[in-house]
């Protein structure tokens, strides 16, 4: 009878801290546009690329030039 007491009283706390998480959620709004992420999904905007950084781009050719040289980039690295 004692741990169906506690069991009730669990319940009943996390049902209000349920209650006040989607009572918060009304107010602040996230429940306002549930469409909206649908709809952006299926619109044809061009994306623009981030813009990088010089190191970033140095690295990048800095492998490329390596996976060349071995022949990763045809298919004949170490795996192959």
């Amino acid at each position: 009878m004692n741990a169906l007491f506690w069991l009730v009283l669990l319940a009943l706390g996390m049902g209000t801290v349920g209650l006040f998480a989607f009572l918060w959620s009304l107010k602040s709004g996230q429940l306002e546009d549930l469409d909206g992420a649908a709809v952006r999904l299926l619109l044809d905007e061009e994306d623009k690329p981030l813009p990088r950084h010089p190191d970033d781009v140095a690295e990048t050719e800095r492998k490329r030039s390596a996976q060349r040289s071995t022949g990763e980039e045809a298919g004949y690295g170490k795996n192959g």
